[in-house]
């Protein structure tokens, strides 16, 4: 049985905790009550206590990959984005093949072996331009994973080849695509997604995107940006959204939020600071017991920093995320924070836990000693 987590007060967190630890469901009432009442080092610790129930208590995974943005032309306008261009723009760019073949070159050299592809939604590309992408990646780097094109991009190359999301997933797989990233999902519920994701798709289309794509056998992740308009009651129906799609389908191989970043953005006014480590370690702790059929919770150290991000090692996450070696859509908000492995590597071990490189599917990529299973 798990040690019962210090509760600073008997009553309903009591009665809760003895329920999270038995291993049973909380209700988005529940979850809601935790966001804005409980605790924080209390709701930290009962969280932490269900990663180790979760995961091997002493390890934290990290992975090595690249952010590739192939374009930052984008039909969408999306009040919280400061790096997309509009398609007039003079200044917008799409990458050439030599200009990403060099990027996937630097990461092989320091032993990546995926890439994280986005971009904006562009007006003109169809699924022949993706799948020509696809398939050059592949032919010259055929071991390299390709996790890329979130559901919005998805959505948008479906709509521009006039092809169901399905038969699009199917395409692009077989071409080369490996994984789906969960970027896109901000608030996926309405009103607000409709008033800071103008142009982009809708919540329910994200949702059935994942969907298809879970029914393909491609893995994806699930994501959520809040902290710029949305109440806490839309920030627990986004968990609940993405709750009921992995009962269905198991697809979601892990979750990561964020806090809005505000600068150079339309929606500063209404958001002029971005959520502090304390919102942000209790969002991740309340999707971490709420989430209880997705297994894996990732530390968002690229929007947080490196201190905040061995915090919420202790918050329910179990991974540290990736090196990652560029990011540019976070950083066009003015956030920028970069560590490489060596620095990921000794980060988890101050925090306490053993550092593993993994892939995609949270399989290891090292060697590790088998240590016998945490009781409870």
């Amino acid at each position: 049985m798990s040690t019962p987590v210090e509760s600073p007060a008997a009553g309903r967190d009591a009665a809760l905790e003895a329920r999270v630890l038995a291993g049973e469901r909380i209700t988005p009432g529940e979850a809601l009550w935790l966001h804005q009442e409980a605790e924080l080092n209390w709701l930290g610790a009962l969280a932490h206590e269900v990663r180790l129930r979760l995961n091997p208590p002493e390890r934290v995974t990290y992975n090595i990959d690249r952010n590739i943005n192939y374009t930052n032309y984008c039909t969408a306008r999306c009040r919280f984005c400061a790096f997309y261009l509009p398609e007039t723009s003079p200044h917008g760019y799409v990458l050439s093949w030599e200009e990403m073949r060099e990027k996937i070159v630097e990461l092989r050299a320091i032993g990546g072996n995926q890439i994280l592809l986005q971009g904006g939604l562009h007006p003109d590309y169809r699924i022949d331009w993706y799948e020509g992408l696809m398939r050059r990646i592949k032919s010259e780097f055929p071991d390299l994973w390709v996790h890329g094109l979130s559901a919005p991009e998805i959505v948008a190359i479906a709509d521009l080849s006039g092809l169901s999301y399905a038969e699009t997933l199917r395409r692009l797989a077989a071409a080369g695509l490996d994984s789906l990233p969960g970027g896109g999902a901000e608030i996926l519920v309405p009103p607000v997604r409709e008033e800071i994701a103008v142009g982009k798709c809708t919540g329910r289309e994200w949702i059935e995107v994942h969907r298809q794509a879970h029914r393909l056998g491609l893995p994806t992740t699930a994501t959520m940006m809040f902290g710029s308009i949305e109440s806490p009651a839309e920030r627990i129906g986004h968990l609940e959204w993405i709750r009921d799609l992995q009962d269905e389908t198991g697809g979601f191989t892990a979750f990561i939020c964020w806090p809005f970043q505000p600068d150079h953005t339309a929606l500063r006014k209404r958001a002029p600071r971005a959520a502090g480590a304390a919102a942000y370690l209790r969002m991740q702790a309340v999707g971490r017991l709420f989430l209880d059929n997705v297994p894996h919770i990732q530390s968002s150290w690229v929007t947080m920093g490196e201190k905040v991000g061995q915090l919420a090692l202790f918050y329910g996450a179990d991974d540290f995320g990736s090196v990652m070696m560029e990011e540019n859509v976070v950083s066009a908000a003015g956030t920028v924070h970069n560590l490489d492995e060596a620095r990921i590597r000794r980060a988890v071990e101050r925090a306490g836990f053993r550092p593993v490189r993994r892939g995609m599917r949270y399989d290891l990529l090292e060697a590790v000693e088998e240590t016998v299973p945490r009781a409870g």
